[in-house]
């Protein structure tokens, strides 16, 4: 888990190793200060040597600029560290999400990974940055000062010993207690993002039905809840400082009173107990660091799991060895194929699919709701992998092509339409990012979205808000489509894709995709049969299972499911969901 992280330092190696060399000099030059101290009252001050103080001294200035400027070194290069292990901890995590197949993103909601990008990084960076400074700077500072202290006067130096050890038992006990509610807070930022993420994205949903105050309530329930946690945390560190003052001026009271009575002895000088009053305040900081060093260490472990755990997620679906790059034609083929979401169900959605699609057909698809028609048309560009049979796709299986080259032939126009901001052109680009103007007007032609870009003010420059908001929804099912074209594939798969626009002008576009891209297999899944019924031919889906597969002619004839709908659909207007006599 941890060399997960520690391989996205790359190009910050230097950095991470600078950062505590600097640490180690800074200390060093601390630890001289109070040494240097004590030479000047007993060999300057009490001696009456003015040149002495002036040499000591000078030594004494030049230790505390190198000791500043190795501390202002290591802080640099400490942030720098920190920083970009997060830049390359959020870019490698997204790169990786990219990976991700369909089966792999239905494991983590989009509220968790946005925590993991974020939240549970930064956590990582601070913690990553007070390990290469604190936890170098702390046990050093201890070793040094115990050394430096015991090397003036072993016994009275004892006394640091004690305070140490109880010290450290006491800490060990609070921040146990405290780190166990910490890795409980950061799994609740999930549920606080989720609550957010919801709430703005159906915004209007919530307006529309006048649920603000039931949101309002959700979200701080979500923020009580990491409210509480963090207070159970905190209540349990608010021990830390009353402890460490209570152990330090203890310490100070002890040393003072025995090494008082040393001095009156003459087993110590006054610069000797000035010294170790000195190191006092060093050894017991340094383990005020040290515990909170844990405290931040602890606190960021749940985060490392939540990000190694994307790291680690290996894409279900992966590039052959020796992938082919071209596909040949747009001919689909099923063989007995058996399809489930989870590889240990014991019900596949799909159940021993076979059929056979010529390459240029146009073959409608309906079926119930919850038929698996959108399950079968995912699995033709390996959004998912079949659990049982093969699908070919030019007369190849689909697992031995380049996942890139076999999806810029498969172009899927998905239920959800989704836009992203920027302008009508940018949003068709992504169906083919070198495409021209004229190329982008001609599929917006063919998917007869032209009609209504022309009126609009800024015609294909206008702004399109993240999601395709200020768009209806068949405009957005139009622009969809117009973009799936782009790509010129040789299948093209529309997924529910013109229900939101009126029968004329979904007869427009089926005319327009007959004349304009012959070539191109057409997968069309639909609730109304005007929609596919002069397709060349129709599969009728039911329970994850073909029941049928011929031309509008033949299904009415042969097909009693078919026949109903239809039935039920001309008299009526019903869909596919209302069968005749329910």
């Amino acid at each position: 888990m941890i060399q997960t992280l520690l391989r996205e330092v790359k190009e910050y190696k230097g950095a991470s190793i600078a950062t505590p060399l600097f640490m180690i000099l800074e200390v060093l030059m601390e630890m001289m200060i109070p040494f240097l101290m004590a030479s000047i009252i007993d060999d300057g001050v009490n001696a009456g040597d003015i040149n002495h103080i002036y040499k000591v001294g000078g030594v004494m200035v030049a230790a505390a600029a190198i000791g500043l400027l190795a501390g202002m070194a290591g802080g640099r290069y400490g942030a720098k560290a920190s920083a970009g292990l997060a830049k390359n901890l959020r870019e490698t995590m997204f790169n990786h999400i990219q990976t991700f197949s369909f089966a792999n993103i239905d494991k983590y909601s989009t509220a968790g990974l946005v925590t993991r990008l974020t939240t549970d990084v930064t956590n990582v960076q601070n913690a990553y940055q007070m390990t290469l400074r604190m936890f170098t700077r702390a046990p050093a500072s201890l070793l040094c000062a115990m050394v430096m202290a015991f090397r003036i006067n072993a016994k009275l130096s004892c006394v640091y010993l004690i305070a140490v050890a109880i010290l450290g038992v006491l800490l060990a006990l609070i921040m146990s207690h405290a780190t166990k509610y910490f890795q409980q807070a950061f799994p609740k930022y999930d549920d606080m993002n989720a609550s957010v993420q919801e709430n703005v994205s159906a915004i209007r949903v919530v307006k529309a039905y006048v649920r603000e105050e039931q949101e309002t309530a959700k979200f701080k329930k979500a923020s009580e809840n990491i409210y509480r946690i963090f207070m159970k945390a905190e209540c349990n560190l608010v021990y830390n400082a009353p402890l460490m003052q209570f152990t330090v001026y203890s310490c100070i009271l002890l040393i003072s009173w025995i090494g008082a009575k040393m001095i009156v002895a003459s087993t110590l000088t006054t610069g000797e107990l000035m010294s170790l009053l000195a190191y006092c305040m060093n050894i017991l900081m340094s383990l005020m660091m040290l515990s909170m060093v844990f405290v931040m260490i602890s606190m960021s472990m749940a985060s490392i799991r939540r990000i190694s755990e994307v790291l680690n997620e290996s894409s279900d679906i992966e590039n052959p060895a020796e992938p082919v790059f071209e596909v040949p034609d747009g001919s689909i083929e099923f063989r007995n194929v058996d399809f489930a979401y989870r590889r240990d169900s014991e019900s596949p959605v799909l159940k021993d699919i076979n059929l056979k699609i010529h390459s240029g057909e146009v073959i409608g698809i309906i079926g119930g709701t919850g038929s698996a028609k959108t399950s079968l048309v995912n699995l033709i560009s390996r959004l998912y992998d079949v659990t049982g049979g093969e699908i070919l796709v030019g007369g190849r299986n689909v697992k031995e092509y380049d996942m890139e080259a076999l999806r810029n032939q498969v172009s899927v126009v998905l239920q959800n339409n989704v836009l992203f901001s920027g302008s009508i052109f940018d949003n068709l680009r992504w169906g083919n990012q070198r495409a021209t103007e004229e190329e982008c007007k001609r599929a917006c032609c063919q998917a007869c979205a032209d009609e209504f870009i022309l009126r609009l003010p800024e015609g294909y420059e206008t702004h399109i808000e993240q999601g395709g908001s200020n768009v209806s929804g068949g405009q957005r099912q139009r622009l969809c489509i117009a973009r799936a074209l782009l790509k010129e594939p040789k299948i093209l798969i529309l997924d529910d894709s013109t229900s939101a626009v009126d029968t004329a002008t979904d007869a427009r576009i089926r005319k327009a995709f007959r004349e304009e891209i012959p070539n191109t297999t057409k997968l069309i899944i639909a609730q109304r049969i005007g929609s596919v019924k002069d397709a060349d031919r129709i599969i009728v889906m039911e329970d994850g299972r073909v029941d049928a597969f011929g031309t509008h002619d033949e299904l009415l004839r042969e097909n009693a499911i078919y026949r109903e709908v239809y039935e039920s659909q001309t008299k009526g207007g019903g869909d596919f969901d209302e069968k005749a006599g329910d």
